[in-house]
């Protein structure tokens, strides 16, 4: 049963009745890009095949009645939601209606089914699919004919005033923006977009993503720590955001900035550039070119921004070392998946030395699966 029909029936057997529908939003790979979007900064991130699936109707009182596979049902009214509460995938869904409600004062109920098949805590954005995909919803129920841009503004306020995770805008922009055949060049400043085709599958490469099981967790400080290193970084610099300081500037102000500060702006203002270079080569149509400026990007985020693990430096080691082009961490960081350009023939055999070397090293077997840029969300049923 695919996971649209999952999520329908589950409604069904939950509820005792069909759903108005099932909306889906996919997760998200980010090519590259990494801990810039909260900067004012530049992403180019790409929906994959793996997608979270709503089943849901509107109430006629302030209930939330929501359900996961797997997971015990939770009720919690509109007027009961906050910082914090409620906790797990509820918090998600119950806070996409507060949200929703209190932005377009419809202020109602939702009865809501969810099964996603996107890796949690992955790195892949599984919450941001959540949250995404139930605005969707329930701004396509209620006609209100908001913009997906701004359905995404909406998702990131979930993220901010109910999860307590101070995101950027990128997970959420990729989720509702994205297109098939394409990746997303998004200026986080201004939220202009432009969609870059992928090509490599005409050069024979594929994008490999290894989940590396190792534990990642966002909402424990560590996330915001850096954010907060970033801020202070641009109010020394005295720039309105990063993205608009040099290399220059930040030398000169090497002696103001703690050696925290440094390393985070140092990675967020080269992690920019290295967005653009590789926007430039694949609208070059030179995609097999981009795979140093991804390893760049892995070695700011282990050396600068301090958010790898051994378990994702070890994937991306053995990547390249099978013969990737490219391998770097993807995600938030402190665990996750690590992402591969690869030349297609050599996939399977790049997988398989991975898993072999996590072996050796004790770590957890990890799972890698191939992406494919794909549609962002839309109404399935």
């Amino acid at each position: 049963m695919s996971v649209v029909d999952s999520a329908h029936a589950l409604f069904e057997k939950t509820f005792g009745k069909p759903p108005q529908g099932v909306w889906s939003a996919p997760g998200r790979v980010n090519l590259i890009g990494e801990h810039t979007d909260y900067t004012g900064g530049f992403v180019m991130p790409f929906a994959i095949d793996q997608r979270a699936c709503i089943a849901i109707s509107p109430r006629s009182d302030t209930l939330v009645r929501a359900i996961a596979a797997n997971h015990d049902l939770v009720e919690v009214d509109l007027a009961d939601v906050t910082l914090g509460s409620p906790t797990g995938f509820a918090g998600y869904l119950a806070g996409a209606a507060w949200i929703f409600s209190r932005d377009t004062e419809r202020v109602h109920g939702w009865d809501i089914a969810l099964v996603s098949d996107i890796p949690v805590g992955a790195g892949l954005s599984s919450s941001a699919a959540l949250t995404c995909a139930t605005l969707l919803a329930m701004h396509d129920i209620e006609l209100t004919h908001m913009s997906r841009q701004s359905i995404a503004l909406q998702a990131q306020q979930v993220e901010h005033q109910v999860i307590g995770t101070p995101c950027g805008i990128m997970d959420q922009s990729a989720s509702l923006l994205s297109e098939k055949d394409n990746l997303l060049f998004l200026d986080t400043r201004d939220l202009k977009t432009e969609l870059i085709p992928w090509t490599g599958g005409e050069h024979e490469l594929t994008f490999l993503v290894t989940d590396t099981k190792a534990p990642h967790m966002l909402a424990d400080g560590q996330y915001a720590l850096r954010r907060q290193y970033c801020e202070e970084a641009t109010s020394v610099l005295g720039v309105q955001q990063l993205r608009d300081a040099t290399l220059a500037d930040l030398e000169g102000a090497k002696d103001q900035l703690t050696a925290e500060q440094w390393e985070c702006a140092l990675h967020v203002i080269t992690e920019n550039q290295r967005v653009l270079i590789v926007r430039d080569l694949l609208q070059a149509g030179k995609p097999g070119d981009i795979g140093p400026i991804l390893n760049q990007s892995h070695l700011s985020l282990r050396n600068n921004f301090h958010v790898t693990v051994e378990q994702t430096d070890l994937a991306a080691e053995l990547a390249l070392e099978a013969g990737a082009l490219g391998a770097r961490m993807i995600g938030g960081g402190f665990g996750g998946c690590v992402l591969s350009l690869v030349p297609t023939e050599n996939c399977d055999h790049i997988e398989q030395i991975i898993t072999a070397g996590f072996t050796k090293s004790g770590f957890t077997s990890p799972e890698s699966f191939r992406a494919t840029p794909s549609a962002g969300a839309h109404r399935s049923i």
